[in-house]
């Protein structure tokens, strides 16, 4: 029987590449978002994950149609994952950012764990190690970037972030359920990659992402990986690619652009200062789209 998936935000730049993913991989899946995913086999329900209501209807409903013929009433859902957001500052504002991301992620695990789902996926952010949205240049602690980190930052969207993952870890504690959080990286579709050389040109232009992203397949492919990995109660995973968006090796480079920020252990030849190393180790995911494939 296939694993059956909530997938919230599917709508959007990420979720429209990871929900086709998790369909090729054998899942069902039901998009909740505020505007419809043209994906065949996807439905999507409109929903507002900020009403506690329409949260909890949404998550216990049939996917489609075709679940009116078992009278039984609607199946149980494997796993939730959460990519819906307002998904960076200067869209609406601060407060609103801040409101609606923190009540939707409080509302999505809540109903999610008091309707028996055991495993949710959250979406979090590289805004929250602090410089993205950052005031005026700011530089982060030390390189690599990890799980352990002391996020630090200053914007709304990234402190919603920062919360959802106190809120995820809340409800792992409270009810045994797997809770994992992607501080996922700067999202690069398929036809982005063309945006690269200006990238690798003007190298500071990057700071604010870390020199770091995250191909939307692949990304895709860690929501998987999550929803097949079981038993890690609360998880912090950074979901980015493997290497860093530079020419050069990451040492060298990070010597000259980042003089002054120390390195905590070393690093791999061309590894990306947002480290995935976690990721890789207790998931095992390998990615398949390195930009170095598309960019010449």
């Amino acid at each position: 029987m296939k694993k059956r998936i909530i997938f919230t935000g599917g709508s959007g730049k990420a979720g429209r590449h990871a929900v086709p993913h998790l369909v090729e991989a054998g899942y069902e899946v039901l998009n909740l978002d505020l505007k419809p995913l043209d994906y065949p086999g996807v439905n999507t329900l409109i929903t507002d994950l900020t009403d506690s209501g329409q949260t909890f209807n949404a998550l216990s409903q049939h996917f489609g149609f075709e679940g009116f013929e078992t009278g039984t009433g609607p199946e149980p859902v494997d796993a939730v994952v959460h990519f819906a957001a307002i998904p960076r500052v200067l869209i609406q504002p601060d407060n609103v950012t801040f409101h609606d991301n923190v009540t939707s992620t409080y509302n999505v695990i809540e109903a999610a764990v008091k309707l028996g789902i055991r495993k949710v996926i959250i979406a979090s952010s590289e805004t929250t190690y602090g410089v993205c949205f950052a005031e005026g240049d700011k530089d982060y602690h030390h390189f690599p970037l990890e799980e352990d980190y002391d996020v630090d930052p200053m914007d709304s969207y990234g402190l919603s972030k920062v919360v959802g993952e106190k809120t995820a870890r809340a409800f792992a504690m409270r009810t045994g359920a797997d809770i994992y959080a992607l501080r996922i990286g700067n999202v690069i579709e398929p036809d982005e990659y063309d945006k690269f050389p200006a990238f690798l040109d003007d190298p500071m232009s990057r700071k604010r992402n870390a020199w770091s992203y995250i191909d939307a397949r692949d990304l895709g492919e860690i929501a998987r990986l999550c929803i097949e990995t079981d038993g890690l109660g609360f998880q912090v995973f950074n979901a980015v690619n493997d290497t860093i968006t530079a020419r050069e090796p990451t040492r060298e480079f990070l010597r000259t652009y980042a003089p002054d920020i120390p390195l905590k252990r070393d690093m791999d030849e061309f590894e990306a200062p947002i480290s995935n190393r976690k990721a890789r180790e207790v998931l095992g995911f390998r990615e398949a789209h390195n930009w170095r494939q598309y960019v010449k």
